[in-house]
């Protein structure tokens, strides 16, 4: 949802022809216009909104549409930028809708398209056992947030990993930390080699690797199978 306009149509036609059937709308958490007006049942206007779903960051509902959906729309909740785009971390979370749409129903959507089955997938309505259906309304992304979108969601969800690890300068090292990648069923995809730091032994090196995962629970396990071996792991980030 943003202003209204496409959520007031499809509410008056569903609830004309089966009024027992729940609509609900879904909002960017950085642009609740709609969300706030019906919540606090008061027609407002946000001062600022902030959310890489364009599509629906919009400041104020249309007046006719907000009436429409006080009448019409069930309930509206939001979803974080996080939850459309990329899976929080620390969790055990679904994959991030932007990316699930891409790789099981080979559809392209734009943030604000995402939203809807974001809310599906983090729970944020009662539709368990039930059958539900996710309007999907945009497929406008701008293909360098695209990339972004697909790189984070493959980091968050632990298909992706950066690790730095802190090397000595000698023969057979690389050698040594690709087996153990290999041992542990990775793929290395990038390798960086970065002897100019200057708080480093000038006998060191940093050697930092791009490595396709399975899971978050593989990225664990070559980190101890890394230092198990000796070698000190810097970071990883994303």
């Amino acid at each position: 949802m943003g202003g209204g306009g496409l959520i007031s149509g499809v509410a008056f036609a569903i609830k004309s022809l089966r009024p027992e059937v729940k609509v609900y709308g879904v909002q960017a958490e950085g642009a609740p216009s709609m969300y706030r007006s019906l919540h606090e049942h008061k027609y407002q206007t946000l001062k600022a909104v902030s959310t890489f779903a364009d599509g629906i960051q919009v400041k104020t509902p249309g007046e006719l549409t907000y009436q429409i959906c006080e009448q019409y729309v069930d309930d509206i909740v939001t979803v974080s930028e996080d939850e459309t785009a990329a899976a929080p971390a620390g969790e055990a979370s679904p994959p991030p809708p932007i990316l699930s749409l891409m790789e099981n129903q080979k559809l392209v959507a734009e943030g604000a398209g995402a939203v809807p089955v974001a809310a599906a997938l983090f729970h944020k309505l009662p539709i368990e056992g039930k059958k539900v259906v996710c309007l999907i309304s945009g497929g406008n992304i701008d293909v360098n947030i695209l990339n972004r979108v697909i790189t984070r969601g493959l980091v968050m969800s632990g298909r992706k990993a950066n690790m730095t690890i802190a090397l000595e300068d000698k023969p057979g090292q690389l050698k040594k930390v690709a087996e153990i990648v290999s041992r542990c069923g990775s793929n290395v995809v990038s390798v960086q080699h970065d002897g100019s730091d200057p708080n480093m032994p000038i006998s060191s090196c940093f050697l930092k690797l791009t490595l396709e995962t399975r899971d978050a629970e593989q990225i664990e396990q070559i980190r101890a199978e890394l230092a198990k071996e000796g070698f000190q792991l810097v970071s990883e980030r994303v």
